[in-house]
């Protein structure tokens, strides 16, 4: 088996399973109880949280422990509604955002606020000059992804941070669920960014586990109400195995960051440079500074994405179409779609993305099959 469907999901980490196994067995007390197992438990809790804060360079008190990138972002976009709507109810974001961004703003839409959707060139960016003319006097939050899930476009978060300095009462939130480990944490982190969330299983932790930084001094309503958990902000008894799973994972994935993406970026690379040669191929991921190293969207004209990632499932090959949230409903890419790459193109758009744990020799066995599907397709429609 190959697997190169790194950005729907990664396989757990053994170190990070091993944890989260120990964890498990040995430290199962709740850490709001005031007895020694709760001690024990709640002192490894904040020892995970002072690990991530260190990787990232942040204070722990500003990392907050969710269930995933899809809470982060719909607690961010709804906590920042509910708490500033009394400044305004205008909120700007990106066309090409994840789902739990989109329809999270589309339900706000609905409770009465406002929303911009900036557009993005045929590259898949947008525009700080762009943002700068949909900055209103009620406007709360700017909310722009880190990397592109479908094509791997890096957006332009520093310039959108200068954008910014000049309105210091708007919130700034990344979502960098694509963009940790790759080589892009110094864009990510950006002094002026108040809220980043980061998903555990795009990088070796377990589902359903994820935290959020929140900057020091920004207000944020809480989404979950119970019993105070997460200083009141985020109420529900800890996941601590996956907590602690994850900030193994986390250390791992950044330790040689370099290397690994210059690893991954060579591989991206390979395959590039073998699929352009082909007349009916269109690229979307391109081998610049702009993109990530880790993905690369394209098609094989006339030839639906669904059928071609079973045609390389069959040969043990595991890609995708392009979101992993819409593969299954077989929707166009909606990132595409704002490129305005026509729907007869769009609807053969698949993904490649890789890791770490991919190897050259991989990415040559995937050429090889590449050759055998493009040929057998193109005498099919032929």
């Amino acid at each position: 088996m190959i697997y190169l469907d790194n950005s729907a999901t990664t396989k757990i980490a053994p170190e990070a399973l091993e944890t989260y196994t120990e964890v498990s067995q040995k430290i199962w007390g709740n850490p709001s109880s005031l007895h020694a197992l709760g001690e024990k438990a709640y002192s490894l809790l904040e020892q995970a949280r002072k690990q991530i804060a260190g990787l990232l360079g942040v204070r722990p008190e500003e990392i907050f422990f969710t269930s995933g990138g899809t809470e982060g972002d719909n607690w961010v976009l709804k906590g920042t509604a509910i708490e500033k709507m009394g400044y305004g109810k205008h909120l700007i974001t990106s066309s090409i955002e994840h789902p739990a961004v989109l329809n999270a703003m589309a339900q706000l839409e609905k409770l009465g606020f406002e929303v911009t959707y900036l557009p993005v060139d045929k590259h898949g960016h947008v525009s700080a000059a762009d943002l700068k003319k949909a900055i209103r006097p009620d406007t709360i939050l700017v909310s722009i992804m880190a990397v592109n899930n479908e094509i791997g476009a890096i957006q332009p978060l520093d310039e959108i941070a200068d954008v910014l300095q000049d309105y210091p009462k708007i919130h700034f939130h990344v979502d960098a669920v694509q963009g940790i480990g790759k080589g892009i944490q110094p864009l990510i982190m950006n002094k002026r960014v108040d809220f980043v969330t980061f998903s555990g299983h795009k990088f070796h932790a377990p589902r359903g586990i994820g935290f959020m930084f929140k900057r020091h001094g920004r207000k944020l309503a809480p989404l979950m109400s119970g019993g105070g958990q997460e200083k009141n902000l985020r109420s529900g008894t800890e996941n601590l195995p996956a907590i602690a799973a994850m900030a193994k994972a986390l250390r791992l994935l950044l330790e040689s960051e370099s290397e690994k993406v210059q690893q991954q970026r060579k591989i991206k690379q390979f395959i590039y440079d073998h699929i352009s040669k082909f007349p009916k191929v269109t690229l979307f991921s391109e081998m610049n500074a702009q993109f990530a190293p880790h993905i690369l969207c394209f098609t094989i004209n006339g030839v639906r994405g669904e059928t071609i990632v079973h045609a390389f499932e069959d040969q043990g090959i595991y890609i995708s179409t392009t979101s992993a949230c819409s593969s299954k409903k077989h929707e166009i890419s909606g990132t595409l779609s704002s490129m305005a790459i026509p729907e007869k193109i769009a609807t053969s758009a698949i993904r490649v993305s890789l890791d770490e744990n991919n190897t050259l020799a991989e990415a040559e066995e995937f050429v090889k099959v590449f050759d055998e599907l493009y040929s057998r397709f193109e005498k099919i429609n032929s």
